[in-house]
């Protein structure tokens, strides 16, 4: 009991030499109740639904913009098939190409091989109709300077029989030698 004597002096003295006035402190302590009250009603209220409602809207941003980071997976995802995709169809279509001027390439290296050997043959047939035709005027001039030098030779003037009679057994030797 004498601690609690000891201390309610120390509580006086206390008061007394801060000056505290207990009527006074009551009204301020019922002041401060309300204006605090009227804080609260008339401006705390509506500063706590704003962060309410800011909250939400974050909130509904947030979710938002994980289903827009979503979204621009899927997208790129998508992208990245199609730009696969259409690799993929550029290869065939390379292919399909090379494959084709390979075949275009082959027929015209045919044809181009088959005309040169049509014009191989030509000049084979109209080698082979100048030969003949050179051995054939061979003959005629050979068979006309046999009727001249035989006609020299015997010193007469030869009938058309007997033109065509040497002409013809020259030719024939001729033949005979080529």
């Amino acid at each position: 009991m004498i601690t609690l004597a000891s201390l309610a002096d120390t509580g006086e003295k206390i008061v007394n030499q801060f000056g505290i006035d207990y009527p006074l402190l009551i009204a301020q302590c019922i002041n401060f109740a309300v204006v605090a009250l009227a804080i609260w009603f008339f401006a705390f209220r509506k500063i706590l639904s704003t962060i309410k409602d800011r909250e939400e809207q974050i909130a509904d941003s947030l979710k938002n913009a994980d289903k827009i980071k979503l979204e621009l997976e899927e997208t790129e995802k998508k992208q990245s098939e199609t730009l696969q995709e259409a690799s993929i169809e550029a290869k065939k279509t390379v292919s399909i190409a090379q494959e084709q001027a390979k075949t275009i390439l082959e027929s015209q290296k045919e044809e181009a091989r088959k005309q040169a050997e049509e014009i191989i043959a030509k000049a084979k047939a109209s080698t082979e109709l100048e030969r003949q035709r050179v051995l054939k005027d061979a003959r005629d001039e050979i068979a006309s300077l046999v009727v001249l030098a035989t006609s020299k030779v015997l010193q007469r003037e030869l009938g058309e029989d007997e033109k065509s009679r040497f002409a013809e057994a020259a030719a024939k030797e001729i033949n005979l030698s080529s």
